[in-house]
């Protein structure tokens, strides 16, 4: 766990302050004693991990950055303890968010329109749910498992 924050935090400060605050504010993230927070920071819910930028990168080799926004707690994202949010920096400098969800992304090498990558979404179990980028939202592809397709139990 504390190799996984360091390297958050080290992929984190590749991304301009400037551009971090731009990249939570679009996620829905508000600042607060000095950490960004969503509504899942609730008093008495357990523990809350406040948002991380892990990862900030050219997916897509179009020339401008994605970033991914973490953040964890029981409160809400009970099986998995954490979310996340994919976002791309658009040609006018703002940035969009592409895909929200619970549970862990993982990047595929399997492409969608635009050479955007696929996410496996990990949590628990066997069978992970993968989307794919249809040119304007991530939408089901299919279910794998360490590359394999599975189907989820009835």
């Amino acid at each position: 766990m504390a190799v996984m924050l360091v390297l958050a935090a080290m992929l984190a400060a590749s991304a301009p302050a400037a551009e971090q605050a731009a990249i939570f504010k679009a996620a829905g993230f508000t600042r607060a004693a000095g950490k960004w927070h969503t509504d899942c920071d609730q008093p008495d819910s357990g523990s809350y991990d406040p948002g991380q930028i892990e990862s900030y990168r050219d997916l897509n080799g179009d020339g401008r950055p994605e970033a991914v926004v973490t953040e964890g707690g029981s409160f809400c994202y009970v099986h998995t303890g954490t979310g996340f949010w994919v976002l791309s920096k658009q040609a006018n400098g703002s940035w969009k968010p592409l895909y929200k969800s619970q549970g862990i992304a993982e990047f595929l090498p399997t492409r969608g329109v635009g050479k955007m990558p696929d996410i496996s979404v990990g949590g628990p179990g066997f069978c992970f749910l993968v989307v794919r980028w249809n040119g304007k939202a991530y939408v089901t592809n299919g279910f794998e498992y360490e590359g394999k397709p599975c189907k989820l139990p009835q």
